[in-house]
This record gives structure tokens, sequence and C-alpha cells, in this order.
């Protein structure tokens, strides 16, 4: 079982050296359930403390109160059923994209032949045939991102973990990221946590979407995306195609609203 539950989760964080002293409450009673391979987006203002959910799913951060659990355990810190995909590659630049993608399984101790089974389907799925002997410097930007989400992959990760993994991407590259991910989703489905700071990809890529309001960090509502996506067949469509539905622009123009609201009614 990989679901993750906030269960009336605070975090809390000391202004030591601040003039203002005393503590910033940056998340304040959220709870949250993901089920089992249900792709959930979080949007919301800056500071409303997106990354902070992922990172105390991650165990990267500890809760102040309340309770995080994946598979109904407690998260007490990172652990190998869950991988972390960042906005920056964060790929070893002196390894080449088979070393990359390898390099969790090697760490696991797997054989050499499990690890260059795992390399090569992951080449295949994300679009890398022919890389696997380059290193991060010779590929663009969103072939970098690629390797990074194959890694993730390779593993075998019940939970992915995305902070924002398109934001340093150009348009296209965005577009042609998103598209791949939903098809790494079907075929490959895994439990995800999704920050995104784009409505748009809220709704193309999620079967859930939580609006989180900000001073604290509380959620504001969730929407369901899914039952919409069944209903009207997106998986057979083009991103494209599924952006000019109308449908699509109903929920993104209502999620949009909630977060304008969050925002102070600016349109920025």
């Amino acid at each position: 079982m990989s679901r993750i539950v906030f269960e009336n989760v605070t975090k809390t964080f000391n202004r030591a050296g601040n003039r203002a002293g005393g503590d910033f409450v940056a998340i304040g009673g959220v709870s949250i359930d993901i089920a089992e391979k249900q792709f959930v987006a979080v949007i919301g203002p800056s500071g409303c403390g997106k990354t902070t959910l992922l990172r105390m799913a991650a165990g990267l951060e500890a809760p102040s109160s309340g309770r995080v659990t994946v598979a109904g355990r407690p998260v007490a810190g990172p652990g190998p059923d869950r991988a972390v995909v960042f906005q920056q590659f964060a790929l070893f630049p002196w390894k080449t994209v088979r070393e990359n993608i390898a390099f969790g399984l090697k760490c696991r101790g797997e054989s050499a032949a499990a690890r260059e089974r795992a390399v090569q389907r992951y080449l295949t799925l994300m679009g890398l045939e022919g890389t696997a002997d380059s290193y991060p410097h010779q590929l663009s930007g969103g072939m970098q991102q690629r390797v990074a989400i194959a890694r993730s992959y390779a593993i075998d990760p019940a939970v992915l973990l995305m902070d924002e993994p398109f934001g340093a991407l150009d348009a296209q590259t965005r577009t042609m990221m998103q598209e791949e991910l939903v098809r790494l989703a079907r075929t490959s489905p895994r439990t995800v946590l999704f920050i995104t700071h784009s409505v748009d990809e809220a709704v193309y890529l999620a079967d859930r979407v939580v609006v989180m309001g900000r001073n604290p960090g509380r959620v504001v509502a969730v929407v369901d995306i899914d039952a919409v996506r069944q209903r009207e067949g997106w998986a057979a469509r083009s991103i494209d195609d599924v952006m000019e539905l109308p449908s699509f622009t109903h929920l993104r123009s209502g999620l949009w609203r909630m977060l304008r609201e969050q925002l102070g009614g600016r349109s920025e």
C-alpha cells in the first residue's frame, strides 16, 4: 500500500534572530488523504506551505503537531519507498545518463544485470534512447528532467513526490513533459504528490487538485478531476485537444477563481 495521509498537520518555524521574534506557523491543521496510485496536485499562493507538505511526506521535515503517514506508517525520515523529483534536475554531472538512472539501484545493492534491465526499460519509457552514454551537460533541460524522472522510477518507489518538476522548462518542453508524465503514469502508476503553480498543469495531470490558502497554510478546497477525465476520455486526446474542452476550461476557471481569492484578488 502507498496511501499518503496528513492528519491535522501543523508546521511551525522558529524566527530566531528576526526582529518580530516568535514562531511562524507555516501550515495549520492540514488534513489530506491521497489514495494508493492516485495523482494529487497541490496549488496555492507562494508561502502557503506546498513544498513544506511535500518535504514532510519525504521525511525531510517533521510536523510540529499532527501526523504524516505513508502506507499506514508514520514518516520518520527519507526511505526507499519514496522518490523525490525537484525543479532543479539534481543529476550527477560526472555520471552518464546510464549511471544516473542506475545510481539508486547500485546503492541498494542490485546486480549489474538488474541495473541494466531497469536502465533500458526507463530509457525506452522516457524516450531517452541513444543518450545512455551522454553526460547531463550534453542534454537539453527537458531531457535532463526525463533522466531525473527515470532515476526516480527506476528504484520502483511506491510514492513519487514532485516539487514543480517542470517549472524551469520552457513552455513547449513543459507541455511535452506533461504528456510524457501522463503516459508514464498510465504505464507505471504510482501514488503521486505533485506541487505546481500552474492551474492548467494541475487540471491536466491530477486526479484531484488541492487548493491551499496561507497565513497559515491550510486546505481551502479539494476538486475531483478524474471523474470528468474518465467520462470524457481525456487519455485518448492530445493535451491541446483536452485544454480546449469545455469541461477543462470550466475546471480551470473554477480553480483559478479560488486561487485568486487566496491571492487577494490580484491577477499576477
